[in-house]
C-alpha cells in the first residue's frame, strides 16, 4: 500500500520534488528504485524545504514529527500502514484511560519509535522477557500490552506469556496487533518449512518481518537464508538440497521473487509449485490528503483504490505442467 502511494504521489505531483520521511518500506530495491525516479529520503523533516510534499513511511510517525511537518507547511501524505495506525489509536486511548502500556517490540525500530511518541509518559518498551524485571509498574491491574505489527508471532507469544505470568490482570488489545501480511507469511513458512531442505526469504537485512521468517524456518528445523535478490544466491546453499521453500517479506517486490524462480529453474532444473496456505485479498483507501489533491486536479480517487491480490508468480515465470502440492491434507493444483 505504501509503495503504491508513493507511485501515485509521483504521478499526481509531477511538477514537485517528492520527499519521503524514513525509508517508505524496509527494502533496499524499493528505496533505490524510488531514488532513481527522483524521490529524496530524509530522516528529519527539517531537511525538507518549507511548502514541499512529504510522504510518511509505512512504519508510522510520532505526533511530534507531524507537528514539525505542519510548522514547515509541508503537504503531508500519510502512507502509514492502517494496522500501525490501529496500534497508535489503541496507545492513545489506553493512555487517556490511565493505563500503563507495555509495548512489545524492537526499541529502535521506526514503528516502535512512532507508537512510543503517541504517549511517552504511559509506554514502556519490552523487547524480551528479561525486560520485565526492570519495568516500573504503578498498578498491576491497570496494564495493557500492545505489539509491533511485524513481530514473529512465536516471539511475541513468549513475551506475552511472561507478562501474563508476572501481571495476571494485564489486558490484551481488542484485536490482534501483528498484521495479516506478517502473520500469513509466518503461518505459511511454519507450515511448509518442515517439508523442505532449505528456505529462501527475499527481503532486506533491515526488514523486521523478513528476518522473522528466517528465524521461524530455523525454529522449524530447516536451514534458511535471507537474500535481497537473485545476485545473492550461493550455489553452495543447494548441496544435498532437494526441496526449497521460497518466501518473501511483506515489502519485497514481486519481480525479485520471480527472478529467483527463473534462476532456480534454469540453473537447477527446478519444478515449481505454488503453496496456497492463505489467500490475501485486501482493498486500501488512499490517504485523505492524496484524495483531496487528486480531486483538485480532476482525478477521481475512487478509480485509484489500492487492491491487493495474490500474485501469480509461477504463471508469470514459466508455463510448465501443473504440479500438485499437498498441504495439511489438502491438494492444491497450481502452475
Amino acid at each position: 500500500m505504501a509503495i503504491d502511494v508513493v507511485d501515485q504521489v509521483l504521478d499526481v505531483f509531477r511538477d514537485r520534488r517528492i520527499y519521503v520521511y524514513h525509508e517508505i518500506v524496509h527494502n533496499k530495491h524499493v528505496v533505490g528504485r524510488f531514488r532513481d525516479r527522483g524521490v529524496t529520503f530524509v530522516e528529519d523533516v527539517d531537511e525538507i524545504p518549507p511548502g514541499e510534499v512529504v510522504v510518511f513511511s509505512a512504519h508510522g510517525i510520532s505526533p511530534e514529527v507531524r507537528r514539525r511537518a505542519e510548522a514547515r507547511r509541508l503537504t503531508a501524505i500519510d502512507a502509514t500502514c492502517p494496522l500501525v495506525t490501529k496500534v497508535h489509536s489503541e496507545a492513545v486511548r489506553y493512555a487517556r484511560q490511565g493505563f500503563q502500556i507495555l509495548l512489545i517490540g524492537h526499541r529502535n525500530h521506526q514503528e516502535v519509535v512512532g507508537t512510543f511518541g503517541e504517549a511517552p509518559e504511559a509506554i514502556q518498551v519490552v523487547e524480551s522477557p528479561d525486560d520485565i524485571a526492570r519495568l516500573s509498574i504503578r498498578d498491576p491491574e491497570r496494564l495493557v500490552y500492545l505489539t509491533q505489527t511485524t513481530l514473529s508471532t512465536d516471539d511475541a507469544g513468549v513475551i506475552i506469556q511472561a507478562l501474563r505470568k508476572a501481571f495476571p490482570k494485564i489486558r490484551s488489545p481488542p484485536s490482534e496487533d501483528i498484521c495479516y501480511a506478517t502473520t500469513n507469511r509466518q503461518h505459511a513458512v511454519r507450515t511448509l518449512a518442515p517439508m523442505c531442505d532449505l528456505v529462501l526469504v527475499v527481503g532486506s537485512q533491515n526488514s523486521s518481518n523478513s528476518k522473522r521468517l528466517t528465524e521461524i524456518a530455523e525454529n522449524a528445523g530447516t536451514r534458511a537464508q535471507l537474500l535481497d535478490d537473485v545476485g545473492d544466491l550461493d550455489p553452495a546453499w543447494f548441496e544435498g538440497v532437494h526441496n526449497v521453500l521460497l518466501s518473501a517479506g511483506a515489502s519485497a517486490p514481486e519481480d525479485l521473487v520471480a527472478g529467483i524462480c527463473r534462476e532456480l529453474v534454469t540453473r537447477f532444473n527446478a519444478t515449481l509449485a505454488l503453496g496456497d496456505v492463505v489467500e490475501e485479498k485486501v482493498d486500501f483507501a488512499l490517504p485523505g490528503t492524496l484524495r483531496k489533491e487528486m480531486r483538485r486536479r480532476g482525478i477521481n480517487p475512487e478509480d485509484r483504490r489500492i487492491h491487493v491480490e495474490p500474485p501469480q508468480i509461477i504463471e508469470a515465470v514459466y508455463g510448465g505442467t501443473a504440479v500438485p502440492l499437498t498441504i495439511e491434507g489438502k491438494t492444491s493444483e497450481k502452475r
